[in-house]
């Protein structure tokens, strides 16, 4: 069963290691990443982060402190973030992948 999804505030934009970029508009979209095709899959900022995205799913954790949380991730496998306007968030897909 998929959980609710639970939006962000402001999407956003992670620089993969792979120098693409891919945007993240949901709690959901953090924590399907990370578990599924997160690149480096210790360290405390990764463990943090599918705490807390679990937590918000959960409704236990506020969706903003997730999102830190993701950041702080991704942070540590060094990869860039940024926030998205709203205007460009309508135009993704699930997942955060854009629409053709």
């Amino acid at each position: 069963m998929r959980l609710p999804e639970v939006l962000w505030a402001v999407p956003l934009s992670v620089r993969l290691q792979s120098g693409t970029n891919r945007l993240f508009a949901s709690v959901y979209d953090a924590l399907d990443f990370l578990e599924h095709e997160w690149p480096i899959r210790h360290g405390q900022g990764y463990e943090r982060a599918v705490t807390t995205c679990r937590g918000a799913l959960n409704r236990s954790v506020p969706s903003a402190v997730a999102r830190k949380a993701f950041i702080g991730a991704c942070m540590e496998a060094n990869m860039q973030t940024s926030g998205v306007a709203a205007h460009y968030h309508a135009r993704s897909g699930p997942h955060g992948k854009p629409l053709a």
